[in-house]
């Protein structure tokens, strides 16, 4: 409590195999999945309870996020994002991301800037004075103006393993596909993000700026 810290708390649940306490279990009404969803929230309430004891909550930023989408099965469910674990579908890929920091961030905002865990070593970094090294790229941006007054990046690659398979800008996604030929796939987010109707063929404008990023991804990563 005298000191700075960072605390990387990654609970067992919700991964397979599903283990819950017995009273969640009792409780739950999503059987072990929702029991072990539970169990988590308990977890987390307990954290902020001591936090609130030690006078530290207020200015302690806390970021409760997930590394990937649900295998949508087991009482899991992406809906009505399109896809699941493992995939660069939307269900895949998009986790909630939900952060307080009463000191310093206004409350209950809703933002929709893309950002991913990459970016949180420097932000992380920025917000506790940390120069980070030079010898290397950081694959990452600094949130700070995000969390502080809104805004935010553009652009997020989709790669699975080693194979690029979508790029997005702002509300658009271009789905590259190779398995079964060339294919291509655009879909505004904005508007449909369970990624439904395919307007590859009435937006080439968008379609060649999305190559371009395209391009730039695997000059840059493979």
């Amino acid at each position: 409590a005298g000191k700075p810290f960072y605390l990387n708390l990654a609970p067992l649940q919700v991964h397979l195999p599903l283990y819950a306490p017995e009273r969640f279990v009792a409780e739950s009404q999503n059987g072990d999945f929702g029991a072990c969803v539970a169990a988590v929230d308990w977890a987390l309430a307990a954290l902020e309870a001591e936090l609130k004891q030690l006078g530290l909550h207020d200015n302690t930023l806390i970021v409760f996020t997930s590394d990937n989408g649900s295998r949508a099965d087991h009482g899991a469910s992406n809906g009505p994002l399109r896809g699941a674990k493992c995939s660069t579908w939307e269900g895949g890929q998009r986790v909630p991301c939900i952060m307080s920091w009463p000191a310093a961030m206004p409350k209950g905002k809703v933002c929709g800037a893309l950002s991913s865990h990459i970016d949180f070593l420097p932000t992380f970094a920025h917000l506790a004075g940390a120069a980070l090294t030079t010898d290397r790229i950081i694959d990452g941006a600094d949130l700070t103006e995000v969390l502080l007054r809104g805004g935010g990046g553009a652009e997020f690659r989709y790669y699975r393993f080693e194979t690029l398979e979508a790029v997005r800008r702002g509300r658009y996604k271009l789905h590259l596909f190779k398995e079964d030929g060339p294919r291509r796939e655009l879909y505004d987010l904005a508007a449909d993000p369970g990624e439904t109707t395919n307007l590859y063929a009435e937006k080439p404008g968008i379609v060649a700026e999305l190559m371009r990023a395209v391009n730039d991804a695997r000059q840059d990563l493979g």
